[in-house]
């Protein structure tokens, strides 16, 4: 079958879906392209939702991934406000969840993303409970955030994660007091283990953030439905106007599950499962982005990536492998954060428990340095704190699996590059 006779579906309209169908016409595809995004809103990058455009410094525009007209030009069916209700594996078709038509596909990715997860307490029917993830969330959020900071209000946010301490930074610039309730004893301990994490904990409390670890909201307070303050499981209560629910994550997998996709186990992360060319148990279905879990030979394990990069790369490869190159998948993870005057690059994987000893390059008390998790001398992630050009170094570093002197790897005065054998 020649490209002009196939078509190639891709479920979700995020980054990595609207990657994928830009990656398609780029390599030369000439078959049919159908990209289905649950949002009436076009395909957006996500960072800009808790950075930039909450913080008023980038413009709405500047968040989505192509001009509107680029998906009419380049030959790219695009349903906006649709949804496919299930997948039929035997017919190879997609439903449409609004009135029931159906298309065959001879390719199918499912880049469904991820969706917040939800406090399961009393109150969060109450109209200033909020999550963030997508364009209209933070859209409501930044009007929040500005009332707030004109009435001397409060924010309390559930959870001491990337996306919780990036709001709290922007609450802080628009004036509002916040409170971050965070059941671990240090912020980031999933990623930078406690060795890092108190870090950001100071770089808030600098700006005023206040920290309740230790805890979890145990119910959100009320009247005339608008929020009054947030008790916790140690009898604290807190004052409240508004409450951000920031406690992660979860893959959303429901159409795969029903199709009969093999899923990766709650231990792993979940997701979809694939292999290193994010192909699914079913041979003409790819998952990408938040949604996919995949082997990654570098760090012998199974990894789902939640962040920007991922999604940023991973639609493309999956593109690649529809239309059978034979391309493996094994990005070296990447994120980034701004919070404040504190900017940072995270290279890697390095949980806790699976290094031996944290190396610090440079001026941790200045925050101008950069960190790395060492394994028997191997470094498994990097993180550079407002030192900027290394990155490529760092990944270089990660990826030669060599054993380095950590005396030389502290030392700013030697080149990270001389230490790559």
């Amino acid at each position: 079958m020649v490209d002009a006779d196939q078509t190639f579906v891709i479920v979700g309209g995020g980054l990595a879906g609207a990657k994928a169908a830009e990656t398609l016409r780029a390599e030369g595809f000439t078959g049919r392209v159908i990209l289905i995004c649950d949002e009436r809103d076009h395909p957006y990058e996500r960072p800009p939702l808790s950075k930039g455009y909450l913080l008023g410094s980038a413009e709405r525009d500047s968040v989505f991934v192509h001009e509107p007209g680029w998906y009419a030009q380049h030959d790219v069916e695009l349903h906006l406000g649709a949804t496919v209700a299930a997948v039929d594996r035997a017919a190879k078709t997609v439903r449409f969840g609004e009135d029931g038509t159906t298309v065959r596909y001879d390719k199918l990715l499912l880049a469904t993303g991820a969706e917040p997860r939800r406090l399961d307490i009393p109150g969060t029917d109450l109209a200033g409970v909020h999550h963030l993830r997508r364009l209209a969330h933070s859209e409501r959020l930044k009007g929040v955030l500005t009332s707030l900071g004109r009435d001397n209000g409060h924010l309390v946010i559930a959870g001491a994660g990337w996306i919780g301490l990036e709001i709290a930074a922007a609450a802080r610039h628009y004036g509002a007091e916040v409170t971050v309730v965070h059941r671990g004893q240090t912020p980031l301990h999933s990623v930078l283990g406690p060795e890092l994490g108190m870090l950001f904990a100071d770089l808030h409390r600098e700006h005023g953030v206040r920290f309740h670890f230790g805890a979890t909201l145990t119910e959100i307070t009320g009247q005339d439905g608008m929020v009054l303050a947030a008790r916790t499981d140690d009898g604290e209560e807190h004052p409240a106007h508004a409450v951000l629910a920031a406690i992660g994550a979860a893959p959303r997998t429901a159409l795969a599950e029903a199709a009969g996709l093999e899923l990766a186990d709650a231990a792993s992360g979940g997701g979809v499962l694939v292999d290193e060319r994010l192909r699914t148990s079913d041979p003409d279905i790819y998952a990408a982005g938040d949604v996919a879990s995949f082997p990654h030979g570098l760090f012998s394990t199974r990894l789902r990536v939640e962040h920007w990069a991922n999604a940023l790369n991973g639609g493309p490869a999956a593109a690649r492998a529809m239309l059978g190159r034979d391309e493996v998948y094994d990005r070296v993870p990447y994120f980034f954060t701004d919070q404040y005057d504190l900017g940072m690059e995270y290279s890697g994987w390095a949980p806790p428990g699976s290094y031996d000893q944290v190396v610090i390059r440079g001026d941790a008390g200045k925050r101008e340095f950069v960190a790395f998790w060492v394994r028997e001398g191997r470094v498994l992630a990097g993180m550079n704190v407002n030192v900027w050009d290394v990155t490529d170094s760092i990944q270089r570093l990660i990826r030669s699996r060599v054993a380095v002197d950590t005396e030389a790897l502290a030392d700013p005065h030697v080149p990270l590059e001389s230490l790559v054998a």
